[in-house]
């Protein structure tokens, strides 16, 4: 790795421990559905996710990414199965003082300082850290007396996440947070996020489509197509599970030798073929073999969304229990 982001295992399990309950999981859901009409933005969805981990929540537009974010932060309810924060319903009291939300659309009082902002923060939040989070507004240089309405979306997004950091939150959640921010203001404001929730264990689980920038922040990946999780766990884990195999091929589909393997994607140019291939054993045949990119990974499984599903152990949901 190029930057210090991306953590040991060690250090993962020291920001782990110092979040309450460590083992119970951050969030959990169980048989999870939200229907709105006769659509399914989200279905049959099981998995969970450990606390201490920074997770990039990955899917193309409409995949139900916004839905799981906002049925975790009690702005909507489950039209089946269940989530769990910390394992309490996400309406209760306990959790909706450990979340924190910051949306798409960053929503603030266009009319309000930022002062008046962190003031409203300060009120509706027992546990509020009002240095913390005007050091974070401070050091992207926005005065306090500046109206909302008059900032740049960068300068928004810094006040957005002092809002949501000065709450304290053991789960953050992020709905694409910088993908309207230019390079820079999102490398100061990732860089002022990570340095966060490393030093108070702070879950998070951010949406994003920005795959080659979350891969030296993010530790742990939750893939959602189709409204259904594909992938889930941890990012080196679910990497080593695949290889990219090269080679020339003549004729139609994959080749017979990966017949007993699960075939991700494949995709030919002339003879040559390019295969992501999660091996069941050794692959016969002389192939040139590749350690797959997160970004080359998530690409060919969003292009196949019917590939089965691959969950780390450490997402499962592993008890018989059966969704309320």
């Amino acid at each position: 790795m190029s930057t210090s982001h991306r953590q040991s295992d060690a250090e993962r399990a020291q920001r782990g421990a110092l979040v309450n309950n460590d083992q119970i999981p951050a969030l959990e859901a169980r048989g999870l559905g939200r229907r709105f009409r006769s659509n399914w933005a989200l279905r049959d969805c099981d998995f969970q996710l450990p606390t201490g981990r920074i997770c990039a929540l990955v899917g193309p537009n409409g995949a139900g990414k916004t839905t799981l974010l906002s049925l975790a932060a009690d702005l909507l309810e489950p039209t089946c199965g269940r989530l769990r924060i910390f394992g309490d319903v996400p309406k209760a009291p306990a959790s909706r003082r450990r979340v924190a939300f910051v949306g798409q659309k960053k929503p603030l009082y266009p009319g309000f300082t930022v002062q008046e902002m962190l003031r409203a923060g300060r009120e509706l939040n027992p546990g509020w850290n009002q240095t913390k989070a005007e050091s974070l507004v401070s050091e992207g240089r926005i005065p306090l007396h500046a109206k909302v309405d008059n900032l740049s979306g960068g300068q928004r997004t810094r006040v957005a996440l002092a809002l949501a950091l000065g709450k304290r939150p053991e789960l953050l959640l992020l709905d694409e947070p910088m993908s309207d921010l230019d390079p820079l203001v999102r490398h100061e404001i990732t860089a002022a996020l990570m340095a966060e929730v490393e030093e108070h264990g702070t879950t998070v689980l951010m949406s994003t489509h920005m795959i080659s920038e979350m891969e030296n922040v993010c530790d742990y990946l939750v893939t959602i197509t189709g409204g259904r999780v594909r992938l889930a766990g941890e990012v080196e884990t679910i990497l080593a599970a695949h290889t990219l195999i090269i080679g020339r091929h003549q004729g139609d589909g994959a080749p017979p030798e990966l017949a007993p393997h699960d075939v991700v994607s494949v995709e030919t140019a002339g003879d040559q073929i390019t295969a992501l291939v999660r091996p069941r054993g050794a692959i016969s045949g002389h192939w040139a073999h590749h350690d797959p990119t997160l970004e080359e990974l998530l690409i060919a499984y969003l292009r196949e969304p019917d590939v089965e599903p691959l969950l780390t152990p450490s997402a499962r949901i592993t008890t018989n229990e059966v969704a309320a």
